[in-house]
């Protein structure tokens, strides 16, 4: 029985992955025939991502309010399931280290969808901060994991400040995201995405394992005037860390 249930989870997910390969044809026989818009490019990722969302094998709850008005997402990291529960929110980008740009299928997918990618190191944060001021200046949501890198989800890593100047430089508030996967009640040791994982041996751990669940905690808005990019930093990583601490959950906004 475990084994069926494995092979119709990943029957439906290739489903949903061939519903984004068209899609992402779509976008770029757009691009070909004069541009794809960005408006296109997010609508058609959000409309992917839930399909997504909803072939993983998780229990998605989310608690707060989305924003109103264009935002710049932060959020912990702990695994490439985190692109996809977020994503399925609203029409949003993201922005991705180099290396997702390079696996196959997700890669491409990922770069018709309009995410930005940057190097670790590389020194190009002022170019893509640039590029993320003028997309939120256009009343975009974008998404970033301003930790640099995933964890085992048992806490929140020091969030690097460059890329926050793209708030500041267009006065536009920063969205706190809490993200926890719980199993039994307990932290999730199965949806971390971390150290030398490989994507398809986390696939088949993860379709493999019964049902867990994914708590998305969208916090308090923090406005961006009169606050620099560190105390940005510093106060959206504090109040997403009390909530995967789980020691602040009340600090969320009443739910949707």
């Amino acid at each position: 029985m475990a084994r069926l249930r494995l092979y119709l989870r990943l029957l439906r997910l290739f489903a949903v992955l061939g519903e984004g390969t068209l899609y992402a044809g779509w976008v770029g026989l757009r691009e070909r025939l004069g541009g794809a818009p960005m408006e296109l490019r997010q609508r058609l990722t959000c409309r992917f991502m839930r399909h997504l969302r909803n072939a993983l094998p998780l229990q998605v709850e989310i608690r707060g309010q989305l924003p109103d008005t264009p935002a710049l997402w932060l959020a912990n990291h702990v695994s490439w399931v985190d692109i996809a529960v977020l994503g399925a929110l609203r029409p949003l980008s993201f922005l991705a280290k180099s290396e997702v740009g390079r696996w196959p299928l997700a890669g491409w997918l990922a770069r018709q969808a309009g995410t930005l990618f940057i190097r670790r190191g590389a020194g190009d944060s002022l170019a893509i901060g640039r590029q993320l001021a003028e997309q939120l200046q256009q009343g975009r949501h974008l998404a970033i994991f301003p930790e640099g890198t995933s964890s085992d989800g048992s806490g929140v890593l020091r969030f690097h400040a460059r890329l926050l100047a793209a708030a500041v430089d267009s006065g536009v508030a920063v969205q706190p995201v809490a993200i926890r996967y719980r199993r039994d009640g307990q932290r999730d040791p199965l949806a971390p995405f971390i150290d030398d994982d490989e994507l398809p041996e986390h696939l088949l751990r993860l379709f493999a394992a019964e049902r867990a669940t994914v708590e998305i905690t969208l916090l308090e808005p923090i406005a961006s005037q009169g606050l620099s990019r560190s105390e940005l930093a510093r106060r959206s990583q504090a109040a997403i860390a009390a909530v995967v601490a789980g020691e602040a959950v009340v600090a969320a906004r009443a739910a949707a």
